[in-house]
């Protein structure tokens, strides 16, 4: 497939792969809390023919400096441009707090066609880094929508850190977020009952970062009761970071993902099938 890649115009950030011929699919690659603008991705993705926007959402210039209360209108203005580049299949793909925010505009946004969401949550989180105010504590959403914070659950400054291979392995800590702010956990909760849009989950069940094996069944479980379908493509061995064909993705130096690179690249090549169905 013939693409060229641009940047984005402002006030939207990134890039995006467009084929000289025009394509009735449109996907919003949205990176985890590395902040990296996932061209790579983005580009598998347009060898497919789709138009492809790899979106900056936070510590661009003029943008939020960390994961803290972003507006979710930042997404919709992406599905704004596609639809006006004449994209009527809109699919969003996440991965991390970027399959976070993927899943929460699918909710608030009825234009989207399916979201794609890898290593996902189940709930709204705090934030990761500081806000346009330069502050980081205390806690505040990760997210806004029409200016107003969206509720979380809470982070817990008790929680003792764990290790893996040397690095601070965070899965427990959401763990223990979950029993000691119980109350906070359905007013957080992502409401996928309340999309059209198809959703396709993928997760390792050796992910260390976080449990998102446990968040992908919590909104299996919450869709079922409400009649809806869930796709879900679990790797019992793979981790956080998870490998989609031709993927080289570093692991991160900081912070302990769990998996493999055989069992990551494993789930990856599953996943790719029902992606490209998706698609």
């Amino acid at each position: 497939m013939d693409v060229e890649y641009q940047h984005l115009p402002p006030p939207l950030q990134g890039g995006i792969f467009q084929a000289k011929t025009n394509t009735a699919t449109g996907v919003v690659v949205l990176g985890g809390s590395s902040g990296r603008v996932d061209v790579a991705r983005a580009r598998l993705f347009a060898s497919q023919g789709a138009t492809v926007i790899a979106l900056r959402w936070f510590g661009g210039e003029g943008q939020v400096p960390g994961i803290c209360e972003v507006p979710l209108e930042i997404f919709f203005a992406a599905t704004d441009y596609l639809m006006e580049l004449g994209c009527r299949r809109i699919v969003l793909v996440g991965t991390s707090k970027g399959a976070e925010a993927a899943l929460l505009t699918a909710v608030y946004d009825p234009r989207i066609s399916a979201v794609i969401a890898m290593s996902p949550s189940s709930v709204v989180w705090g934030n990761i880094g500081p806000g346009l105010d330069g502050i980081s504590w205390p806690e505040r959403s990760s997210w806004t929508l029409r200016g107003t914070p969206l509720p979380f659950v809470s982070s817990d400054p008790e929680w003792v850190q764990e290790y893996r291979d040397g690095l601070v392995a965070y899965r427990g800590l959401f763990e223990r977020c979950l029993q000691v702010h119980e109350s906070e956990i359905e007013p957080a909760t992502i409401p996928l009952e309340k999309t059209t849009a198809e959703i396709l989950l993928v997760a390792g069940g050796d992910d260390a970062l976080w449990p998102s094996d446990e968040f992908a069944a919590a909104i299996v479980r919450r869709r079922a009761a409400s009649g809806l379908f869930t796709q879900l493509v679990l790797g019992e061995d793979a981790g956080h970071r998870i490998l989609l064909p031709g993927e080289t993705t570093p692991r991160s130096s900081l912070r302990a993902h769990g998996g493999s690179e055989t069992a990551d690249a494993k789930l990856g090549r599953l996943a790719w099938e029902y992606i490209l169905a998706a698609l």
